[in-house]
């Protein structure tokens, strides 16, 4: 097995309501899991190759539960990355090089059954986990915003972090609310939902914790 590690920003949302059901083994709020993702790689490697700096984003769209399977995804690397960079990404994001089951992309990679032609572009990717703000922006593929919950009633920021001990994506992620479009080849769109961001530090037996 190749020795790899990413550590780093992760923005994740979905369709689903605040908390994710996901995190707490539970069904999808409304039956289907739809998410778009994306992650800056501010220090990581793949073999010998280093990875510091990459950006990637992905789209995901599974019709029922994610373990009921027939998913399928995009991934768009930066193209600022070198051809070894890319292949070590892609490793990554599909799961491969892994223990099984260690991490997100392990699993997911599982219940996917339509993998689009990965793509490169600009991706923009930025995080600020101590405020609840993130963005993604892919052009013509993604747009991502997340931002602080905010009270119904008074407008104020309410804050609120899961922490998962065993979770093979994260130990610790901050809660936020999402705003997603994204365009072909998986047209989604929502507002208000769930969305996180991790600081992740993974390898090919799963986040540290």
């Amino acid at each position: 097995m190749v020795d790899w590690n990413i550590q780093g920003p992760m923005i994740t949302s979905c369709s689903c309501d605040f908390g994710c059901p996901c995190q707490f083994n539970a069904l999808p709020t409304r039956g289907y899991c739809h998410a778009s993702a994306g992650m800056k790689v501010t220090k990581g490697h793949f073999g010998s190759v280093k990875l510091d700096g990459i950006t990637w984003a992905c789209i995901f769209k599974w019709p029922k539960a994610i373990h009921e399977g027939n998913g399928e995804a995009l991934v768009v690397i930066s193209d600022k990355s070198t051809p070894e960079q890319r292949d070590g990404i892609l490793k990554i994001l599909t799961g491969q090089e892994t223990t099984p089951g260690a991490t997100i992309f392990n699993v997911f990679a599982g219940t996917l059954t339509k993998f689009h032609e990965p793509r490169f572009g600009r991706v923009d990717v930025e995080a600020d986990y101590s405020k609840a703000r993130g963005t993604i922006k892919v052009a013509g593929v993604t747009d991502v915003k997340l931002e602080p919950i905010k009270n119904p009633v008074t407008g104020a920021e309410h804050r609120v972090r899961i922490t998962n001990p065993m979770g093979f994506e994260y130990h610790d992620a901050e809660v936020a609310a999402s705003t997603v479009k994204t365009e072909e080849p998986m047209p989604l769109q929502w507002t208000g939902r769930h969305g996180h961001i991790a600081m992740l530090d993974m390898g090919p037996n799963g986040p540290k914790h």
